[in-house]
């Protein structure tokens, strides 16, 4: 199979200095490219610089973005040659817009006019007590996915906080059916940490448990290959 991961976390930027971004480490999606390689497939990994990688490989492929256009760009051409993706990335679901001092955000005669303004400096004033950062929604990658290839087999990853399994399957379901994915990793983060990474593996039928990122890895190879 040609496989396809996506791993780490998206970086958006706020001026030439600053960024938002997230806590991933880009360590399950290394796990899980180093699985599939084991086996003999053919492994395509888009990631984030930062993140952590496998050592190469003949088999390996490593591309690296920044943020969410990157991805966007990137992975739609390779979603149409791939088999199979697994879209393990912490995606930034929104992108810094403008930022800009409260006391002329106080003085503006409408705040629609902030909406649609851009940063021109290249590091943004410090001189202010406080900023208001304007944020926009980042496209849903994982919604787009199907509309490339529809019949590429898509794995999909869901991260709550401290909800209760009940809520966290059924979000999960939510997600595989909006999306039409073959698998939605559903996992909580109080439940991971550097010994355990508590998830359920689900699909229309069942959920599966596994409790570190190994077990989430071969849980993943075992049901993608015996379906092949």
């Amino acid at each position: 199979m040609k496989i396809l991961i996506t791993s780490g976390g998206t970086s958006e930027k706020i001026d030439r200095v600053r960024s938002i971004t997230n806590h991933s480490t880009g360590q399950l999606g290394k796990l899980i490219a180093e699985t599939f390689l084991d086996r003999g497939h053919q492994v395509t990994l888009v990631t984030s610089p930062k993140a952590l990688k496998p050592e190469p490989d003949a088999r390996l492929k490593i591309l690296t973005v920044e943020n969410v256009a990157d991805l966007l760009e990137t992975l739609e051409p390779l979603v149409k040659e791939h088999d199979v993706l697994i879209h393990a990335m912490a995606v930034s679901d929104y992108s810094p817009s403008y930022m800009t001092g409260f006391s002329q955000l106080a003085q503006a005669s409408k705040l629609e006019e902030f909406l649609t303004m851009k940063n021109q400096e290249s590091k943004i004033s410090s001189e202010e007590d406080f900023q208001v950062l304007f944020l926009k929604k980042t496209p849903k990658i994982i919604s787009l996915v199907k509309t490339w290839n529809p019949k590429i087999r898509l794995v999909g990853f869901k991260l709550l906080v401290d909800v209760s399994k009940e809520e966290l399957i059924q979000v999960a379901r939510e997600s595989l059916l909006k999306n039409q994915a073959e698998i939605i990793v559903a996992n909580d983060l109080t439940t991971i940490d550097d010994q355990q990474h508590l998830a359920y593996l689900v699909d229309e039928k069942e959920e599966n448990l596994a409790k570190t990122k190994q077990e989430i890895a071969q849980l993943l190879l075992e049901r993608l290959s015996h379906s092949e």
